[in-house]
């Protein structure tokens, strides 16, 4: 018994000083960074040997982003395939899809849940958010 203590001792404090950094922006930073970017098709592939399945979505043209941490220090960090918001709304849904395929166009946001097959979110309206988190 005392051999699995020791494991699990030493595994779970791993799992929560590697976990995700979760990191906050307002609208209005959101509006400001994409304000200058353009529109840009993301070819992402699945490689199952001896098969490969390419994924095309479009999506923003950022390569970093300004954002909070939890103590509001201000830090920069790096949009990849894996980065991802979760925006909540006023009435508390909360919407969570990949950063890099956000898009706003007509004060609304779209994304989408996946890179291959494309599954657009619902359309939710700026003046709805309540909060946007960003994790990497």
């Amino acid at each position: 018994m005392t051999v699995n203590k020791t494991i699990y001792g030493l595994i779970i404090p791993f799992l929560i000083l590697t976990s995700c950094q979760t990191y906050h922006m307002t609208t209005k930073s959101l509006l400001e960074q994409l304000a200058n970017t353009e529109k840009e098709k993301k070819v992402n592939v699945i490689i199952a040997f001896p098969f490969f399945f390419p994924g095309i979505v479009t999506g923003n043209s950022l390569n970093e982003v300004k954002v909070l941490d939890k103590y509001e220090k201000e830090c920069i960090i790096p949009v990849t395939h894996h980065t991802g918001v979760r925006i909540t709304k006023k009435d508390g849904k909360r919407k969570t899809f990949y950063f890099d395929t956000l898009i706003i166009e007509d004060s609304t946001i779209t994304g989408k849940n996946d890179h291959f097959l494309g599954i657009s979110i619902k359309p939710i309206n700026l003046n709805n958010i309540n909060k946007i988190e960003l994790q990497k």
